[in-house]
């Protein structure tokens, strides 16, 4: 029997959108508001056949960007810290708000590349819906998004792509957006949890690897 939010957390979750929304309506446009209606939403879908707490998921799936670490001086506890101030605010029960922060710090992408400290199926469905909005045309739209903000190269093919990077060599790096795919988005497929997710991101990768065919063609004058 699946879990079924009460009135009360029903609330609480109307009242975190509404602040994630104020708080990042001007962040960079791969990781603001409409990324965190992507991720809400791909939570929500995910949950229809998974057996997870929805109240959990969904808040940390509205506040998981709340200050990403990348945009903070690399500061990974920025982020846990503000979502446990607000959610305390309203009154989410200490159990609860742990659970979040946890997932928040253990999530994502860097953080599989060193010891990850927390496991539970919360976290499995945040991650898978975070990871299905860095994959596929969204994917792509968001990396060279983030790399003209980072005002790197698209492409450099004296660059080559680094396998197996330390999770501080990940954050530090300054390759070109091509890179990315390699170091981390075509990985992204068989890192999925759950089998909602593997469904999606098949479909996804496809795209992925179709794109970066066209990209070379394109690039070595051959289409």
């Amino acid at each position: 029997m699946k879990a079924v939010k009460t009135k009360e957390q029903q609330e609480i979750i109307e009242k975190t959108a509404a602040f994630v929304q104020d708080r990042l309506k001007d962040a960079e446009s791969g990781h603001d508001w409409w990324h965190i209606l992507r991720v809400w939403n791909n939570c929500k879908l995910i949950l229809q056949t998974e057996e997870a707490d929805p109240f959990v998921c969904e808040l940390t799936a509205l506040l998981h960007d709340i200050a990403d670490s990348k945009f903070h001086g690399g500061d990974e506890s920025v982020g846990p810290r503000i979502a446990g101030e607000f959610l305390a605010a309203v009154g989410t029960e200490q159990e609860v708000i742990e659970h979040v922060q946890n997932i928040i710090l253990n999530m994502s992408f860097k953080a599989s590349l060193g010891e990850v400290k927390f496991h539970s199926k919360e976290l499995e469905v945040v991650q898978d819906a975070d990871r299905l909005d860095a994959i596929g045309a969204i994917g792509i739209a968001r990396a060279f998004n983030y790399g003209g903000y980072k005002n790197r190269e698209i492409y450099n093919p004296e660059i080559p792509a680094l396998e197996n990077q330390s999770k501080e060599a990940y954050k530090n790096t300054t390759a070109p957006t091509i890179n990315h795919f390699y170091e981390k988005l075509l990985l992204l497929k068989d890192k999925m949890n759950t089998d909602a997710a593997k469904l999606i991101a098949k479909g996804r990768h496809e795209h992925m690897e179709e794109f970066l065919q066209q990209f070379y063609g394109e690039w070595n004058g051959e289409r």
